[in-house]
C-alpha cells in the first residue's frame, strides 16, 4: 500500500485533523497499526543511540513528538470497536491487541532510553524546566518505573508475557459483552405482556424484533447495569423477573451461552501476579500508587465509612416498597425486579410524580440544546454550532462547531446517542484528536452513550436519568475542549482515575438548577415549560432511592477491589462463589440490591480501565459535590465562577497534581458534608 493510499499515513486535510470517514475503509486499520508501530520504533531508537547528552528536548520531547501514525489510527480505530464495531472490526482488535501491548513494552523496556529518562528525573531540579515541563518529566519516569524497566531480564521477558496475554484477554471480554448484549436480549411473543410500557416505547420494541428478524415480536435490550430501566415500568412481574435474570446471569454460560468466568479469573491471576513481580503485594496497591487515594486502604474507607448510613436508607426504602407491593397483593421477599417498578410507584405516590408525565417534557434536541448547551454558554461562554460538512461514522452521529466567547473555534464536538447492536453498552467521552500546543492540534472530541432509539418518526422522549448523563458526558467533553497545555500526554482528561470523573460528575446538578430546568423542560407538542409545581417534585425525587443507587455502587466497588486485592495464590476457582463471600464480608449481601455491575459482565474493570479504581466515582464524588456547593455559595451559574473552574481545572489538565489542581480552584481540600446532602444521607 502506497502513501496515498492509505488516509492514516498524512494527516486529516478536514478541519483540526477530523477522521474522514468518506475514505477510511476497514482494510485502511491494519497497515496503518503496522506502519505506525514500525515508524514509532524508528523514532525511540533514535531517541535512545542519541550520541549527545540526554536533553528535555532531544529525549522528552522528542518522546512527546513520537509515533504520529500510531497515534492517529489508534483515536479512530478504538473509538469504532467501542461504538460500531463488526466482525472484521473485531478480527482486526484481536490481531492487533497484543502486537500493540509489545509495541509499548519495545518502548518502557528499552534500556538506553530509560537510562537517558533517568538521568534527566534525576536531575529535575536542576534543569530550570517550567511546571509542567518538570510535571511531564516526572510523569515519563513513572511510566518507565511501573512498566519494569528497573526489573532483570527474566523479569521484564515475563512481564511482556502477562501484558500481551491480558491485552488479548481484554478483548475478548469486549467482544464477548457485545455478543452477550444481543444473545441475552428478551423476545416478546405477547404485546400484553409489555403492559405499562408507553404506547411509543412498545413500537420501539417491535421495529427493534423486526431488525433481527422477529415478526410480530418484540424486543428488549439488556444495557450495561443489572438494573434495567424499563423494570421501572413493567406491571407483568413474571417479565419482569425474565428481564432482571436475563441482565443478572450474563456471562455465566447460562443455557449454553457466553461464559466471561475462566477469562475474568485468568485475567486476575495475570495482573496480581504481574503486580508481584514489580514489588507490589497486590494488583489494587499497584493500580492505585498514581491515584489520589493512592493506597486500597485509602480507597476502602471512604467506601465503608457509608455503608452504615447507606443500609439505613435502603433498609426504609426497601420497607416502603414491601407494603406497596403487599397493598398489589404479592406477599413474600422483595425481589430485585420488583425493586425498581415499586421504587417509582413510591416515587409517583410520594411525590405525585409519573415518569410518563415527565418524558414528554425531556425531549433530546431540546435537553441538549436548551439545557446541556444552555448551560456551557452560561458557565463558559462557548456556543455550538451544527455543522453537516463533516462525515461521520454512523448516521446517528451529529457533530458541532464549538466557538470560544470571542469568536474563535476551539474544536469540534461529536454526539452519538442512540443505542445499537454494534455498540458497547453505557456512557463515555473520548477523543478523535486531544489537544496539544506542541503539535499544534486542537481538540476533536465525541460523547457517545446509548439511549433508547425511537420508533421512527418519534420524538426522543427520554428519561431524566438520561438527562443527567447528557450534563455528566458533557463534563468531560469540555475537560477535553478547554485543554491548553503543551504536551500531549498531559492533555484534557489525562489525570488520575480518581480525579477523572470530578469534572463530569460536577455538571450533573446544573440539570436539576432551577434557571437550566426552567430553560430545556419544555413540553414537546405544546411548548409549554414544565409546570412549576411538576418541577419541584422533579427536583425533590431526585433524592429518592438514594439508599439503593449507593448500595447497588458501593457493592460494585468493594467487588472490585476484593478480586483486585487478591495475591496470584489466591485467586478463587469459582468467580460466582467468591462475589457471593465479597458482598457477605461487608454485609452487603441483600438479593434485592445486587451490585451495579456482577463481576461476568463488568466491563469497567475487566476491559475498560478502571480495574481497582472503580470506587473513582465516588472519590471524584466528594470533589465534584464540594466544588457544586462552593460554586452555589459563589452565586451559582455565572461566567465568573465558569471562567473561575475552566482556569483552574478543565484547562489544566495533567500539568499539576491533582489536589494542587483542586485547591487552587477552591482554596482547600474537600469536605464530604456536601456528598452525603447531594445523596440525601446525612
Amino acid at each position: 500500500m502506497t502513501e496515498t493510499d492509505n488516509p492514516f499515513f498524512e494527516a486529516s486535510p478536514l478541519p483540526f485533523e477530523a477522521p474522514d470517514f468518506t475514505v477510511i475503509e476497514e482494510k485502511h486499520y491494519l497497515p496503518a497499526f503496522e506502519r505506525g508501530m514500525e515508524e514509532q520504533l524508528r523514532e525511540i531508537e533514535q531517541i535512545a543511540s542519541n550520541p549527545d547528552e540526554p536533553t528535555f528536548e532531544n529525549t522528552i520531547v522528542a518522546i512527546e513528538k513520537s509515533g504520529e501514525i500510531l497515534s492517529r489510527v489508534q483515536s479512530v480505530f478504538f473509538n469504532m470497536t467501542s461504538s460500531t464495531t463488526n466482525d472484521k472490526i473485531q478480527e482486526i482488535q484481536s490481531e492487533v491487541s497484543p502486537k500493540l501491548a509489545a509495541h509499548s513494552d519495545d518502548i518502557l523496556l528499552n534500556d538506553q532510553l530509560f537510562e537517558r529518562v533517568k538521568i534527566l528525573y534525576d536531575q529535575k531540579d536542576e534543569l530550570d524546566l517550567d511546571s509542567e515541563s518538570k510535571r511531564v518529566l516526572e510523569k515519563h519516569f513513572e511510566r518507565f518505573e511501573r512498566a519494569g524497566a528497573l526489573l532483570s531480564e527474566e523479569d521484564q521477558a515475563r512481564v511482556r508475557e502477562i501484558n500481551s496475554r491480558l491485552s488479548s484477554l481484554s478483548t475478548e471480554f469486549q467482544e464477548n459483552l457485545l455478543e452477550i448484549t444481543r444473545e441475552r436480549a428478551v423476545i416478546v411473543e405477547n404485546r400484553d405482556e409489555l403492559e405499562g410500557l408507553s404506547s411509543s416505547r412498545i413500537r420501539a420494541a417491535q421495529e427493534a424484533a423486526e431488525e433481527r428478524g422477529y415478526e410480530e415480536k418484540y424486543l428488549l435490550s439488556i444495557t450495561n447495569t443489572t438494573r434495567q430501566p424499563v423494570l421501572s415500568s413493567l406491571d407483568n412481574r413474571e417479565m419482569r423477573q425474565r428481564v432482571w435474570e436475563a441482565s443478572s446471569y450474563r456471562g455465566l454460560g447460562e443455557n449454553g451461552g457466553i461464559d466471561n468466568r475462566p477469562l475474568v479469573l485468568e485475567m486476575a491471576k495475570l495482573r496480581a501476579e504481574r503486580s508481584e513481580i514489580l514489588g507490589f503485594s497486590n494488583y489494587a496497591e499497584y493500580a492505585l500508587q498514581p491515584q489520589m487515594a493512592q493506597t486500597p486502604d485509602a480507597a476502602l474507607e471512604i467506601l465503608t465509612d457509608l455503608i452504615p448510613a447507606v443500609k439505613e436508607n435502603s433498609d426504609e426504602e426497601a420497607q416502603a416498597l414491601t407494603e406497596m407491593m403487599n397493598r398489589d397483593g404479592i406477599e413474600g421477599e422483595l425481589q430485585p425486579w420488583d425493586w425498581e417498578y415499586y421504587a417509582e410507584k413510591v416515587r409517583a405516590e410520594k411525590y405525585d410524580i409519573d415518569d410518563d408525565e415527565v418524558r414528554p417534557y425531556f425531549e433530546l434536541n431540546r435537553v441538549l440544546e436548551d439545557g446541556v448547551f444552555y448551560t456551557m454558554e452560561r458557565l463558559f461562554g462557548i456556543t455550538f454550532e451544527q455543522r453537516e460538512d463533516i462525515p461521520v461514522y454512523h448516521d446517528d452521529v451529529i457533530v458541532w462547531n464549538v466557538f470560544d466567547e470571542d469568536g474563535s473555534q476551539i474544536g469540534l464536538f461529536y454526539g452519538d446517542f442512540f443505542a445499537r447492536d454494534s455498540k458497547r453498552g453505557g456512557a463515555w467521552m473520548s477523543s478523535f484528536v486531544s489537544q496539544s500546543h506542541l503539535l499544534d492540534q486542537k481538540p476533536v472530541i465525541l460523547n457517545v452513550l446509548n439511549i433508547e432509539k425511537p420508533a421512527s418518526g418519534e420524538p426522543a422522549l427520554i428519561s431524566f436519568s438520561n438527562v443527567t448523563t447528557l450534563f455528566h458526558e458533557i463534563g468531560h467533553a469540555v475537560h477535553g475542549l478547554f485543554s491548553d497545555v503543551r504536551y500531549p500526554s498531559i492533555a484534557g482528561t489525562s489525570v488520575s482515575r480518581d480525579f477523572v470523573e470530578f469534572p463530569s460528575t460536577f455538571q450533573e446538578d446544573w440539570a436539576i438548577h432551577p434557571e437550566v430546568l426552567a430553560n430545556y423542560a419544555i413540553h414537546y407538542e405544546t411548548g409549554e415549560q414544565i409546570p412549576a409545581e411538576l418541577l419541584d417534585k422533579v427536583i425533590a425525587a431526585q433524592q429518592f432511592n438514594q439508599g439503593f443507587d449507593t448500595q447497588e455502587y458501593i457493592a460494585a466497588a468493594l467487588l472490585d477491589m476484593e478480586w483486585h486485592t487478591l495475591s496470584p495464590d489466591q485467586i478463587p476457582d469459582d468467580a460466582v462463589e467468591f462475589e457471593e463471600q465479597a458482598l457477605e464480608k461487608y454485609g452487603l449481601d441483600n438479593p434485592a440490591i445486587p451490585p451495579r455491575y456482577k463481576t461476568a459482565f463488568f466491563a469497567h474493570i475487566w476491559q475498560g480501565g478502571y480495574a481497582a479504581n472503580y470506587y473513582a466515582y465516588l472519590w471524584s464524588e466528594v470533589l465534584a459535590a464540594d466544588a457544586f456547593a462552593y460554586m452555589k455559595e459563589s452565586d451559582g451559574l455565572t461566567r465568573q465562577n465558569g471562567e473561575n473552574f475552566r482556569r483552574a481545572i478543565l484547562s489544566r489538565g495533567g500539568s499539576d497534581v491533582e489536589m494542587e489542581l483542586y485547591k487552587d480552584f477552591r482554596g482547600q481540600e474537600p469536605g464530604v458534608e456536601a456528598l452525603l446532602k447531594r445523596r440525601g444521607l446525612n
